[in-house]
């Protein structure tokens, strides 16, 4: 199966997509406003989704269609991220229980922790 460079990389169990900081999700500042995390977590968790074999549109159109929807999500900032910054969604499955699935996420530059999920 050939790997889609935009759609990140496995490394062991954990999931990595790159992003980059545009001039759009900053404020005035040039730091990241904070609700943008919460696409860039929805970005990591589709891309892992799609890596593992289970895209959004397959589970659409199978003959029981189904979905994912985030019941919970905890965040913890740590860090600003700024503009042109070259960010890691990271993005771990922890467990799968019945129809739930907990996954663990963290966005990093570098080795450096800008935010845990």
């Amino acid at each position: 199966m050939e790997q889609d460079p935009i759609a990140g990389r496995f490394c062991g169990r954990e999931h990595i997509l790159p992003l980059r900081i545009y001039y759009e999700d900053t404020d005035f500042s040039g730091v990241v406003y904070h609700a943008n995390y919460v696409r860039y977590l929805e970005r990591g968790r589709s891309e892992f989704i799609r890596a593992i074999g289970a895209s959004h549109t397959s589970l659409l159109q199978g003959p029981s269609p189904a979905t994912f929807m985030v019941s919970g999500l905890n965040m913890r900032f740590v860090r600003p991220a700024k503009i042109d910054d070259r960010l890691e969604v990271r993005t771990l499955c922890d467990c799968v229980r019945g129809a739930r699935i907990f996954c663990r996420q963290a966005v990093f530059r570098g080795n450096e922790l800008i935010l845990e999920a």
